[in-house]
């Protein structure tokens, strides 16, 4: 493989998207960003965890999208002692998701290198470089992580005749779903929309032209989406069980 396949196959800059109101996270976000939102217990809010994971895969430079009471997030960054170069970028008007991660990438160091994307309430530890592996093998334009998460309620299962035959404490998911994490060609860049939304413009299209790929995360890997309080009491449990 030569040093620039090589290369090719591991981008270092990656894009954060901090920008959400994180309404269902109330009270908590009543005074700061969803991604400021400490994980109990670690003293840590959710982005400083996935700064220290970026950096950990190889990542040297972030790109911080913030929207949402933006000062709160860029007073704890430069106060932080960061594993990484971060810099942040706010929109002066909203843009929407696709045109946000557009606004964002241009501020990334290497416009003809590859990047990754995370959305700001993902916890999340898995390898990212062999996601970029899988990525550059399919040489695909983007690679979205699947997860499977676990269905919040429990399952019931039934046999032909109607009898209920087990009961399931929540089962996981019979669907993939996207993890928040991707892998984007420097080519990605230029088709994603001004303003908008990628999922419902970019992503369909490269689906059709099978330039999109789904990494499915590693068995046993962690993911968890922080969206509500109980999601913090979850990962909080999680962090503190022997296996993380």
């Amino acid at each position: 493989m030569t040093s620039g396949a090589h290369h090719s196959a591991r981008p270092t800059q990656a894009v954060v998207l901090a920008g959400g109101q994180g309404s269902r996270l109330r009270p908590y976000t009543d005074d700061r960003p969803k991604p400021m939102v400490e994980i109990p217990g670690t003293g840590v809010p959710i982005i400083g965890h996935q700064l220290a994971w970026l950096a950990a895969e190889g990542v040297t430079d972030a790109v911080v999208s913030c929207g949402h009471l933006a000062e709160v997030l860029q007073e704890w960054l430069e106060s932080a002692d960061l594993p990484l170069k971060v810099s942040t970028v706010v929109e002066t008007e909203p843009l929407g998701r696709g045109g946000g991660l557009k606004y964002a990438a241009a501020h990334l160091p290497h416009a003809d290198e590859p990047w990754y994307a995370t959305n700001g309430d993902i916890w999340t530890r898995f390898s990212l470089r062999d996601m970029a592996a899988f990525h550059a093998e399919r040489d695909a334009t983007a690679t979205l992580a699947l997860a499977r998460p676990r269905i919040p309620w429990g399952a019931v299962e039934t046999d032909a005749f109607g009898h209920i035959t087990d009961f399931i404490e929540a089962p996981p998911s019979p669907y993939l779903i996207n993890a928040g994490v991707y892998v984007f060609s420097a080519s990605f860049t230029e088709l994603l929309p001004d303003r908008g939304d990628h999922e419902r413009t970019t992503f369909p299209r490269l689906a059709r032209e099978r330039r999109l790929a789904g990494y499915p995360l590693p068995q046993g890997a962690y993911w968890r989406a922080i969206d509500t309080a109980k999601d913090l009491t979850e990962a909080a449990k999680e962090l503190a069980s022997p296996a993380h």
